[in-house]
């Protein structure tokens, strides 16, 4: 008598189609969660700044980035002055940052009515930080 201890071909070709799906769900959910992630550092990087840019102007009249501060970052490739009273992160290029984030930035407005910081930005809405628009 024979006994059977392998698998058949039926069995590897139906366990190999499960893990396809699994990828393809899998793989633009990573993508999603790295980008979004990636671009949390511009929101800590421009964050830090607040207080000190807000100190400044209030004291001098004139806002700019706060000297000896940190501009840049794994995924950051500058932190700039944008407008009148902006902060602007802006994203480094291929390879350093998720296909989702080249080429793209988040800026940080202070609105002096209220003395409140607005944050928007250009990326994809399924990135994009909570409360930025």
């Amino acid at each position: 008598m024979y006994k059977n201890l392998g698998f058949t071909l039926i069995e590897l070709m139906i366990v190999v189609a499960i893990i396809g799906v699994l990828s393809a769900i899998a793989i633009p959910a990573y993508q999603q969660y790295t980008a979004k992630a990636q671009a949390s550092e511009a929101i800590e990087l421009l964050g830090a700044l607040k207080s000190s840019a807000t100190q400044e102007y209030s004291e001098t009249g004139i806002f700019t980035v706060p000297s000896g501060a940190v501009t840049t970052g794994k995924y950051v490739s500058a932190i700039t002055k944008s407008g009148a009273l902006g902060l602007e992160a802006n994203f480094k290029g291929a390879g350093s940052v998720s296909g989702k984030l080249i080429g793209r930035k988040i800026t940080f407005t202070y609105i002096t009515t209220s003395k409140y910081w607005a944050c928007t930005s250009d990326l994809d809405q399924n990135i994009k930080p909570s409360g930025c628009n």
